[in-house]
């Protein structure tokens, strides 16, 4: 018999899933745990892996399509039994979309924005990346047929509307069509706008920014560069920030705070959002408990993390519970940045690049490694004071950083 494949329940809160892209096409052969398709969820995206060795006999849920957890997506057949006729492929595959033959449906009204969407069961079926398209050009959902499980209108149905009545996919709504390229929201770029304009209209934010000298931590970085090799770890400037941070704390426990209603919040544990930028947004997996980590442990979680993130091989439960994040806009060369508050948490450090710069020393002209610091913090609960003072321990935790730490 076929094997089911279905939408996985990645979290208990998770009710359903997007359907990003199908790596694996109907009729290519599967071994368990092979990358079957990537999914996007309220929490995390993650490549799918197969149930079951065979032969990929159908797919049912088109790319783009969100379904409830549990839905049968795919069919994988042992590849002993015979092919049917009958394998299918529902998604669409790379570039131009092909309009799919539909029955005849009467004209939709494109040119009043106040029937936008259409209300109805049908309409309240399709995902958000279809809505999104309807809305930008003004149609009906509830008025065009749908080619989707139980007559759901996907994004191809809305395409091939478009492509029916004359109208540009790739324009927008009384704009030339080549004059611009309209591309809808990813799942994982709409939860990131959703979020920081959440976090905007949430706290009060303000921001500090120390200088801090990185000649201890670069001249340590090269010291321990062959025992971690061997342990195949990266001594990374990252590794010695985080280190100074789960300190400082510490010694300024709000920072680690958050806010429920009239009642501060301070957590015991420090649980480390470090962010990571993905080509296609950025995912911040938090390192559990990294008051109790030394310098290797933190190196060792924080590659494991970005890479897992890569990979998009990340748990719901790797993306919860974090009390303060550090984001490194110095990777790609910025000086400094005023990074938003990871939501519902009251502070965030952004680190800049780490690069040579004259400074004076002893009355001295010397180039020394110097890298900026800014914390981002909510002023409802965290005064000037208590930043500035969480900041200075910082600067001093990597200013002499002591020997023997990991």
């Amino acid at each position: 018999m076929p094997t089911p494949v279905v939408m996985p329940q990645m979290g208990e809160s998770i009710a359903e899933g997007t359907i990003v892209r199908w790596i694996k096409r109907v009729g290519d052969p599967v071994e368990p745990d092979d990358p079957l398709f990537e999914i996007s969820t309220d929490k995390v995206d993650a490549e799918i892996p197969s149930p079951a060795a065979g032969v990929l006999a159908a797919i049912t849920v088109k790319e783009g399509e969100t379904v409830p957890v549990g839905s049968v997506v795919a069919m994988i057949r042992h590849a002993d039994e015979p092919a049917e006729a009958a394998e299918t492929e529902a998604p669409a595959s790379s570039g131009a979309i092909a309009a799919p033959a539909a029955p005849a449906v009467p004209p939709v009204r494109t040119g009043d924005p106040g029937r936008a969407v259409g209300a109805g069961a049908r309409a309240e079926r399709t995902s958000p990346l279809v809505r999104r398209l309807a809305r930008e050009h003004h149609l009906d959902v509830s008025r065009i047929a749908g080619t989707g499980r139980g007559g759901r209108v996907t994004r191809r149905d809305v395409i091939a509307h478009l492509a029916r009545t004359g109208s540009d996919p790739a324009a927008g709504a009384g704009t030339a069509a080549g004059d611009v390229d309209i591309v809808p929201m990813t799942p994982m770029r709409k939860r990131i706008a959703e979020h920081m304009v959440l976090s905007r209209q949430t706290s009060a934010h303000a921001h500090t920014v120390f200088e801090v000298d990185c000649t201890r931590i670069t001249a340590l970085r090269e010291s321990l560069r062959p025992r971690y090799q061997d342990q195949g770890l990266k001594p990374t400037y990252l590794s010695f920030i985080s280190r100074a941070v789960v300190q400082a704390i510490g010694q300024v426990p709000v920072v680690n705070a958050s806010l429920d209603g009239d009642n501060i919040v301070y957590r015991r544990q420090v649980h480390l959002g470090i962010a990571v930028a993905l080509d296609q947004g950025l995912i911040v997996p938090v390192i559990h408990g990294a008051h109790a980590l030394d310098l290797s442990a933190l190196s060792r979680a924080i590659g494991d993390l970005a890479r897992r993130a890569r990979a998009k091989q990340l748990l719901p439960e790797d993306v919860q519970g974090g009390t303060f994040t550090i984001t490194n806009h110095g990777v790609s060369g910025g000086l400094f940045g005023m990074p938003i508050i990871n939501q519902p948490q009251v502070a965030i450090l952004g680190v800049g690049v780490v690069q040579k710069r004259p400074v004076v020393v002893n009355d001295e002209i010397v180039a020394r490694p110097m890298a900026y610091l800014t914390l981002g913090f909510d002023h409802r609960i965290i005064d000037g004071a208590a930043a500035e003072r969480f900041m200075s321990l910082v600067k001093q935790g990597i200013e002499e950083f002591p020997d023997g730490s990991g």
